[in-house]
């Protein structure tokens, strides 16, 4: 990327916060490209592989640009309830109309709890997170001797906690979304097949969906990610759903 286009860049992204300027950003790109991060060809910069990696950790950090919490939670408790209400809908053998009822009523109930819950604790978890980064490069920044250059730091990673908080609420509504829509999928699928095929293929493969969700999507999802053995992931991820759905059917058959 030109260097002009760069700034015109920054400068779009910090309107109405800070004005970065040429020399601040020459000295930057500098650093940067002493420590290996861009290669400087004169007028144009681009990152190396290094620079692509540590750009897609920091952007992981600040702007959760992966929601791996949101899709396990979602694919987890889609799950969860679709094994509740079908096996709930064949112990207490409900009518095709009452199960769908029940079955809607119930996975609505969950998806948008799920929207409202990573909404909301989203944003507070994140506002807590950059308050407390915002501390650490603050009690960093002190230790530069030039006032005025200090000052201009300061006033600099202010503007870039206002920029970022911006970007935080959006990322934090497409993870509510996120976690939403893969719960309403993981559990409405597999709901379907149980209402509308007839017995016994319905029970079969309805329960054959939600063991490929878990023992497929999640746990291989699960191990990528956290880099882990499938099959301790596998172990994990079964008694885990074992337990909340044996529980759910026991609070459900005293109530």
């Amino acid at each position: 990327m030109e260097k002009s286009r760069l700034k015109l860049e920054i400068d779009r992204v910090c309107a109405g916060y800070a004005c970065i300027e040429r020399r601040d950003l020459d000295n930057a790109l500098g650093q940067m490209a002493s420590e290996g991060l861009i290669s400087d060809c004169g007028q144009t910069v681009q990152l190396t592989e290094q620079g692509a990696r540590m750009g897609n950790e920091w952007a992981r950090l600040l702007l959760r640009k992966e929601p791996i919490l949101e899709v396990v939670a979602g694919l987890v408790d889609g799950s969860i309830t679709a094994l509740v209400v079908i096996l709930s809908a064949l112990f207490a053998g409900l009518a095709t109309r009452a199960a769908a009822f029940a079955a809607s009523l119930t996975l609505s109930a969950v998806a948008v709890t799920n929207f409202s819950s990573f909404l909301l604790g989203g944003i507070t978890e994140d506002l807590a997170d950059m308050i407390t980064l915002r501390t650490l490069m603050n009690y960093s920044l002190s230790d530069i001797a030039d006032m005025a250059e200090r000052d201009k730091s300061l006033m600099l990673v202010k503007h870039l906690f206002t920029v970022l908080h911006k970007e935080i609420s959006r990322s934090n509504l497409v993870a509510a979304l996120t976690c939403s829509v893969t719960t309403f999928l993981a559990g409405i699928l597999p709901i379907l097949t149980y209402l509308t095929l007839p017995r016994p293929f319905n029970i079969a493969l309805s329960l054959v969906m939600v063991a490929i969700v878990v023992g497929v999507f999640l746990v291989r999802y699960r191990s990528e990610r956290s880099q882990v053995h499938w099959k301790t992931t596998l172990l994990e991820t079964t008694v885990i759903v074992a337990i909340a759905v044996i529980v759910s059917l026991l609070i459900g058959g005293n109530a």
